[in-house]
């Protein structure tokens, strides 16, 4: 069995795409990956850590390596998987911040960013909005082609990943004149002469990636709320925390956020975030 079936048997399509070519990558720096331990693993990883200052991004990386050594062992190629055991002690915390959470306006607010380059307004307008209106994760950004986007039924097509379900959402109104704008002027001008079916194209003329999208995030709204972390991952909990609020049923917004488990929008249930707010700045000595 080659490494491609063994990762399409096991993982989805995006996620075997997405190991492919870590493990690619990883080869090409290390040639002697076939044979590698665990401290060479250990070098690799430490070497990266200069490079991407996203632990999302090592973790995926990691993950990479760790099932390219699994393939190993399947196929019979080596006896163990010397990465098995690492772990990432800088893992991003997932937990809700309360401090965080943006209101509506607020992330309205982020649609309307003036723009150093004129010809990427549109383009990042789209990026926004479906992180505002769909509250997408950047891997599911990475992921949109442009036969995802149907403007005729003013939905999006979101495929699954390794902790999401795939699901198909709707567009707001906005959002329609904006993707037939994009799609059919400004991306065209993105691509250049190149050639991609990914919906997201960066200044040079690529796909952009997930790490890409989260920098431009970040590095777009640092300080947009002094004192407060504004990243994908807080506008994602925010809107989620918001359409429970505005009393949409467990279930229903599961479906939305693609949460694989109950378990995982019951977090975002705004009566016990708004009793914990409240007992915090109840007892809290500078409350």
């Amino acid at each position: 069995m080659s490494l491609k079936d063994y990762l399409h048997e096991h993982y989805t399509v995006d996620t075997a795409s997405i190991y492919l070519q870590e493990i690619e990558r990883y080869h090409l720096t290390r040639p002697e990956a076939l044979t590698a331990g665990y401290k060479d693993i250990l070098s690799y990883i430490g070497a990266l850590r200069s490079r991407y200052s996203n632990a999302s991004t090592l973790n995926r990386i990691l993950c990479s390596i760790k099932v390219y050594y699994d393939y190993l062992c399947a196929s019979g190629q080596r006896p163990d998987n010397p990465a098995r055991s690492i772990l990432l002690k800088d893992q991003r915390s997932r937990d809700i911040q309360l401090q965080d959470l943006l209101t509506m306006e607020e992330l309205e607010v982020l649609l309307h960013r003036p723009e150093r380059y004129p010809h990427l307004v549109s383009r990042n307008k789209v990026l926004m909005s479906l992180l505002v209106y769909q509250a997408l994760y950047p891997v599911e950004l990475e992921a949109l082609r442009v036969g995802d986007i149907n403007l005729e039924t003013g939905t999006v097509r979101i495929r699954s990943t390794a902790k999401t379900n795939s699901r198909e959402l709707s567009l707001k109104p906005s959002q329609i004149l904006l993707f037939y704008t994009y799609i059919r002027e400004i991306r065209p001008l993105l691509l250049k002469d190149g050639a991609s079916d990914r919906l997201l194209i960066g200044q040079r003329g690529e796909p952009m990636s997930a790490e890409d999208m989260t920098k431009h995030v970040k590095r777009s709204f640092a300080e947009r709320y002094p004192g407060r972390t504004v990243n994908a991952q807080t506008i994602r909990q925010s809107v989620i925390a918001h359409l429970l609020k505005q009393g949409h049923s467990l279930s229903v917004v599961q479906v939305f956020a693609g949460h694989k488990y109950p378990s995982s929008t019951e977090r975002y249930r705004q009566n016990e975030i708004e009793n914990l707010k409240a007992a915090i700045e109840k007892y809290h000595p500078l409350g």
